[in-house]
């Protein structure tokens, strides 16, 4: 894992409570944005909140890099509801933060200036129109149309090496590009990384997973089977050849990471099965064996989402 320096570590350590742990999205009137962007909304982070018991002594420790954006869900009625990391390897209970999200096919998190907190959301929604909404609650802004040619949207962190968060897109054939932002939620044009990424069940990724500094990506295949792509740090070649983690992982209906969930500074792994039930998978930083075994970190019931950001 890259270490931070104190400078760093101190401003991650007083935003943690407000932009990353209690983070919510604050819904506003639709008459709050323009009129072609009916399905764009925005995200906010509210003011901090005191930190308590281990929660407390995690912000003051040197926890690393990792991502820490907490845990959205949107349920299929298009409410969205938060869950904080609880500083114990868990969550907190969730709080209610939006309604409306019903037009939203897909939401990314990214952090903009590697501070390993949100800056922002890319939100796609199902007529294919992509926004960028920043975390202060202004107004979304239309990146562009024609979005829905790709079946896949993924922002693992910065894999070209600016500094700013990027977004994966893969298309119906297969096909992988990478854009790279400026940092203010726009992007450059797209980069083919490569062909035959139609075989993956689920692309998944949010941070660094073998200790080198760079973000990485998981893949599962039709098969069950969940494979590692390293990153590079070079947008030409975003990742090196995959490496297998381990079979077994068609018991999940969903797999999404949400970056660093129990606060070791290592990017974590979620799961969701078939009952409904949520499984955590630490990350260890080791390329050989990039998560720990699962921890069940909430009962049936999560089948009620119908995403997870």
């Amino acid at each position: 894992m890259a270490k931070i320096s104190g400078r760093k570590r101190g401003r991650i350590a007083s935003r943690l409570a407000a932009a990353a742990v209690t983070a919510a999205l604050v819904g506003t009137g639709a008459s709050a944005f323009a009129a072609d962007n009916p399905s764009a909304k925005a995200f906010k982070a509210p003011a901090a909140k005191p930190a308590k018991g281990a929660l407390a002594k995690a912000q003051a420790s040197d926890v690393g890099d990792a991502p820490v954006f907490g845990l959205y869900g949107i349920d299929k009625s298009g409410g969205v509801y938060s869950y904080a990391p609880d500083g114990n390897g868990g969550l907190e209970s969730r709080t209610p933060v939006d309604t409306g999200w019903d037009g939203i096919k897909t939401v990314n998190q990214v952090d903009q200036d590697a501070d390993s907190l949100p800056d922002g959301v890319w939100e796609g929604d199902y007529n294919g129109n992509l926004y960028y909404a920043k975390n202060d609650g202004s107004a979304p802004f239309k990146i562009g149309g024609g979005w829905n040619t790709y079946n896949t949207l993924l922002s693992p962190g910065n894999l070209g090496g600016a500094g700013a968060g990027d977004l994966l897109g893969r298309d119906g054939s297969g096909n992988l590009y990478l854009y790279l932002s400026y940092g203010d939620g726009k992007m450059t044009s797209r980069y083919l990384v490569g062909g035959g990424w139609g075989q993956y069940t689920q692309l998944a990724g949010n941070g660094d997973l073998t200790g080198d500094g760079k973000a990485d990506i998981v893949a599962r295949g039709g098969d069950g089977t969940l494979w590692l792509y390293k990153g590079t740090g070079n947008y030409k070649a975003p990742f090196e050849g995959r490496t297998k983690i381990g079979g077994g992982w068609n018991t999940y209906n969903a797999i999404f990471a949400p970056g660093d969930i129990d606060l070791d500074g290592k990017a974590d792994l979620i799961g969701r099965d078939a009952a409904g039930a949520l499984y955590l998978y630490k990350g260890t930083g080791n390329a050989a064996a990039p998560y720990q075994g699962r921890v069940q970190i909430g009962t049936s019931g999560w089948n009620t989402y119908r995403l997870f950001f």
